[in-house]
């Protein structure tokens, strides 16, 4: 698949097309007097327009002829990456675009860029907490900007309608934003604003967008939303791959962590019974078995399968008198547990139909088991996630350079593991999706 991006500037091509390397396409910058390379790795496109301040006449040239470049090029996303403080021709780049892929195609632009401090509320944007019209910007030599909501700036530019959808929206989830988007289409809107405060709202966005399919969607953004979109959209098209989130943790802080990870992906954990777990009895294999069992059930409806002994509420283990009446250590009874989760992991990687795009453990005593129970002899580690999680590869054993991303129990806020499965499905996106 193929995604074109068209900027007004060349560092800003070259933003969003590092956006787009991160969520694992293939990505490069051209200008638009120049031909997008006969190159069969790349999969990502940014072209330079350099239309920030050019005339009328030359925005729609440009913009046609990189259209027709992209046209050429066979791209099945066109996307356009504005400015992060809405400086530039923005209104009539978007209507050049809607008009060469014709009546059926609606823009939707957010204008957050939560990383760099810009995010869009009531519809004004806002650069580090402060009207954009009340920074720097207001003094552009060529064009200020003496305006902060964003609808207004964009229709004094555009000839079509301009909407607006609040905050309220995205945050009431993506049956309410897109019920909230199709009524602008409805109303024959052909550009809408959408607020967003962070990147898992702009996420949601471009979840939803992708929902749409009665016309074609252009997003409209600094990059954060064309990186997004352009996964989301992918994903309708690949391979239906599996994340495996396995924690062992017990600790509060795991449990906001699974709570918002469950929030987050809807997806339905799998409890393991950590009683039935620790143990030498014949209640260990028989807690194993039926867990794997739900687990393969679950995986069909859940991309992120969740298996855990984390229970809210749940009662604690008395190991001391576990030990004593088995006759063992505590500590062999605590290794049982994260012995037992490891297996199920293991298990149903082999069982399962579905390719196990990667995994996540919480805690190293986990990590440390499910290591051992696949046999693998260690981690190729290539990457921080965040600070003390990493990101690498298992080395041997059954699961041979299987992508993993481990943390430890009390690490973290509580979109630590969200943000972990995030990393690991962004970096392994699959691009051979034939469309």
């Amino acid at each position: 698949m193929k995604i074109g991006v068209i900027a007004d500037d060349l560092t800003g091509a070259n933003a969003t097309g590092v956006q787009l390397s991160k969520q694992g396409f293939s990505s490069a910058t051209v200008v638009y007097r120049d031909k997008i390379p006969d190159s069969q790795e790349l999969d990502a496109v940014c072209i330079d327009t350099d239309t920030r301040y050019a005339n009328e006449q030359a925005v729609v040239n440009r913009m046609k002829k990189a259209m027709q470049s992209f046209q050429e090029w066979d791209a099945k996303v066109i996307c356009k990456r504005i400015d992060s403080t809405i400086r530039g021709n923005i209104g009539l780049e978007i209507d050049t675009i809607l008009e060469e892929i014709g009546e059926n195609s609606l823009a939707v632009v957010v204008a957050s860029f939560p990383d760099s401090g810009r995010i869009s509320s009531g519809g004004y944007l806002l650069v580090d907490s402060v009207p954009v019209q009340e920074t720097d910007v207001a003094k552009d030599p060529v064009m200020p900007i003496t305006k902060s909501f964003i609808p207004e700036i964009i229709q004094k530019q555009s000839k079509y309608t301009v909407g607006h959808i609040g905050l309220d929206k995205v945050l009431a989830g993506n049956s309410q934003l897109k019920e909230a988007i199709e009524n602008q289409i409805k109303k024959n809107t052909r550009i809408v604003v959408v607020d967003a405060v962070t990147d898992e709202e702009i996420d949601t966005i471009a979840e939803t967008i992708t929902e749409i399919q009665s016309v074609r969607i252009v997003p409209v953004d600094p990059g954060p939303l064309t990186a997004a979109y352009s996964r989301a959209f992918l994903h309708q098209f690949t391979e239906s791959s599996k994340i495996i989130v396995t924690v062992g943790s017990v600790t509060t802080l795991t449990g906001r962590q699974l709570r918002y990870l469950i929030d987050k992906t809807d997806s339905n954990p799998v409890y393991v019974s950590a009683e039935k777990l620790a143990t030498l009895s014949a209640s260990w294999e028989k807690e194993i078995q039926r867990a794997t069992a739900e687990a393969l059930e679950r995986i069909y409806k859940n991309d992120v399968l969740i298996i855990t002994t984390y229970e809210k509420d749940a009662r604690l283990i008395d190991f001391n008198l576990k030990a004593e009446r088995e006759n063992t250590s505590q500590d062999a009874l605590a290794k049982r547990i994260t012995d037992g989760l490891a297996k199920i992991t293991r298990l149903v990687m082999e069982k399962t139909e579905h390719p196990i795009q990667g995994c996540f453990t919480s805690g190293g005593d986990v990590t440390a088991s499910l290591c051992a129970v696949c046999m693998a002899t260690g981690i190729k580690l290539e990457n921080e996630v965040l600070p003390l999680a990493a990101y690498g590869k298992m080395i041997g054993g059954h699961f041979p350079d299987q992508p993993i991303v481990t943390k430890g129990g009390l690490v973290g806020d509580k979109k630590a593991i969200y943000s972990s499965v995030k990393h690991l499905k962004s970096t392994h996106t699959k691009r051979s999706a034939k469309l």
